[in-house]
């Protein structure tokens, strides 16, 4: 015999009215509510026909995450987040790529319309004034991880990267270290590059400490880049020290310092940014900065989430960095 909503409804202890509103998200009950109906559903044996419940409701309990590409590993930790929390409640996701600085970012939009999503996650993609207008034309439930649109007036959780950045280099500076490199920023990727330069170089000067443009070498957070910009120090005065744009940049520093017989860090210390799994595996372990991206993506979906159910206003937030200590960086004699 078919399990009914008075059923549920009498299991869970609440009336049907409740049941309907939790088994097609429509809001206007608390958390214990939607946990206890949800429980008795699964109990029973409960399965809702999702197809003829979006055309009720017209939501599909689908949510679209848009990334740039594939090329870093710190985006599964954010999509995994993402993830978990969507499985919690019941949600689905479709995940595209918007490629490089997220050139088809208008193509992942219209996607994500076509498939009616309830809600939209933009993940480290820089919102210009024309992007950021397209956005809110949409009227989709929007948030931003590590990212931020041009008048920050979107909802975003990232990281304060000119703090972060400022703190990395520090934290040589009390290793004692003078002549500390930059490798591998973008300056002009204003989510990241821009910040995260002005952080070195204003602790730099905060210290008293010179500001040498050959130390500075520009890139587009790659191993590529790393490997580049460790290349040009070959070639001039070498840095005692290292703060790259991420963690990427940091081993392809690493590996052509190992070619050229440079051991790290008893000849040169070397910090990256991010914390992504391979900060951990290499050897020796890196020292970072970490982003929580987990914690990220898992605070920003279950924001979306209320935003769409709750009708809740999403609100920004700038989350805390780590400095991950680990075996890159020696601390110099005075």
């Amino acid at each position: 015999m078919a399990i009914t909503i008075k059923d549920i409804a009498r299991r869970a202890n609440v009336s049907t009215a409740t049941v309907s509103w939790v088994i097609n998200d429509i809001g206007g009950y608390g958390d214990e509510t939607r946990d206890r109906v949800l429980a008795a559903a699964k109990e029973l044996g409960y399965y809702k026909n999702e197809a003829a419940t979006s055309l009720v409701t017209n939501k599909t309990k689908t949510i679209g995450i848009i990334i740039p590409d594939v090329s870093t590993s710190f985006y599964g930790n954010i999509v995994t987040g993402i993830e978990d929390i969507a499985y919690n409640y019941g949600y689905s996701v479709i995940l595209t790529h918007a490629g490089v600085e997220g050139k088809r970012l208008v193509d992942s939009l219209k996607l994500m319309v076509n498939r009616r999503v309830d809600g939209i996650m933009i993940v480290s993609i820089y919102l210009n004034q024309e992007r950021q207008e397209l956005v809110r034309q949409l009227g989709v439930p929007t948030i931003l991880l590590s990212t931020i649109s041009e008048d920050k007036q979107l909802p975003y959780i990232k990281v304060d990267d000119y703090e972060a950045m400022y703190h990395a280099t520090h934290y040589l500076i009390q290793q004692n270290h003078q002549k500390i490199a930059l490798a591998g920023i973008n300056p002009d990727d204003a989510v990241a590059g821009k910040p995260r330069l002005a952080g070195y170089l204003n602790c730099l000067e905060d210290n008293q400490l010179a500001v040498e443009d050959s130390l500075i070498v520009f890139g587009d957070f790659s191993f590529e880049s790393g490997q580049q910009a460790m290349k040009q120090y070959l070639h001039q005065t070498m840095p005692t020290a290292i703060v790259s744009a991420s963690d990427d940049v940091a081993l392809g520093v690493s590996s052509v310092a190992h070619q050229a017989g440079i051991r790290v860090p008893e000849q040169l210390s070397v910090v990256g940014y991010d914390d992504t799994s391979i900060a951990w595996m290499t050897t020796p372990p890196l020292t970072t900065i970490a982003q929580p991206f987990y914690e990220m993506g898992a605070r920003g979906c279950q924001r979306l989430i209320h935003s769409i159910t709750k009708k809740q206003v999403m609100t920004s937030e700038i989350i805390p960095f780590e400095l991950k200590e680990r075996q890159t960086v020696r601390k110099l004699a005075r």
